[in-house]
């Protein structure tokens, strides 16, 4: 039965699997395999309450899984039981004390909760995990930032530019943070090798002509190139209708469900003090959980097809 279902399952007929989820249940109340599968294909379905259940009944059989303990976990957080899905993720953690992904999950709670010290120790946990994990660098970095931690922000945009050498994002943050510090050769230099590598990007041409104002170099083709640019874009949206352009492009790409944190703007002594765009964080909202958890969804199945 509980095979039968899984095949259900693979074949996006939930109701029909949990039908044989439920049958097994009844010849074995027991049945670990029935009753996580149930959870999660009620899950699937949005039925958060009944999966819930299955889990706590799971948990009187099992109680030290983290498959199930993950569930119920990730459950609360969907529901928005951010307490409990706190204390789940944290009895995870007595199980599996290196896992990167329930770390960086309660650094994401903490910090939807403004609790940005534990959100940091617990991102900061993550990262010492698993190093590339992009989302986990970009938090820690636009904290950083927010702190005026500039050289310590730059280790970590410096490490996503490595994973991701081909998004000038990650370089345009580097030097970012060197024209923060005051570093403005260090910082020209990186902008210069951004521009080698991308003619048409508008910000880092803006802080190019900033910059060689500011030091006193020539900067009359940048700044032709960037207002060439400029009315390319603008011409553009006019086309499309859309007049709401930003040329900013600080952080694009970093966009996240959920919970928005805005780089700080720099002090009044930085040259072309800007805003920056929002950096956003991922709150994870989706059902299908993309983690070793719970990436394959039927983690149980019986040795062979049970019929009743």
């Amino acid at each position: 039965l509980v095979n039968r279902g899984n095949c259900l399952f693979m074949k996006n007929e939930f109701l029909r699997a949990k039908e044989q989820y439920l049958e097994a249940i009844g010849v074995e109340a027991d049945c670990v395999e029935a009753l996580y599968n149930l959870a999660y294909v009620n899950k699937k379905i949005n039925m958060f309450i009944e999966a819930l259940q299955a889990l706590e009944k799971l948990q009187t059989i099992i109680p030290s899984c983290p498959e199930s303990i993950f569930q119920i976990a990730s459950l609360h957080e969907i529901i928005g039981n951010v307490k409990q899905a706190m204390k789940w993720y944290q009895i995870l953690l007595t199980r599996v004390p290196s896992d990167p992904n329930t770390l960086a999950r309660l650094g994401n709670l903490y910090a939807r909760e403004e609790d940005e010290s534990q959100a940091l120790h617990y991102y900061t946990e993550s990262y010492r995990y698993l190093p590339t994990n992009l989302e986990t660098i970009s938090w820690l970095g636009i904290y950083y930032v927010k702190n005026e931690l500039y050289e310590r922000a730059c280790h970590f945009f410096e490490r996503a530019s490595q994973i991701q050498p081909k998004d000038v994002k990650w370089k345009l943050m580097v030097a970012s943070c060197y024209r923060r510090m005051g570093n403005y050769q260090k910082s020209l230099s990186l902008y210069e090798e951004i521009y080698q590598e991308h003619p048409d990007n508008l910000e880092c041409l803006r802080f190019l002509v900033q910059l060689c104002k500011d030091m006193g170099l020539s900067y009359e083709n940048y700044a032709a190139q960037l207002s060439r640019l400029e009315r390319a874009y603008e011409a553009e949206q006019a086309r499309m209708g859309d007049f709401g352009g930003d040329y900013d492009n600080y952080g694009d790409g970093m966009q996240e469900n959920g919970y928005e944190q805005q780089m700080p703007q720099e002090s009044e002594e930085m040259p072309n003090v800007q805003t920056q765009k929002k950096a956003q964080r991922k709150i994870i909202q989706k059902k299908e959980e993309d983690d070793e958890w719970a990436n394959n969804c039927l983690l149980y199945t019986s040795p062979s097809p049970r019929d009743s």
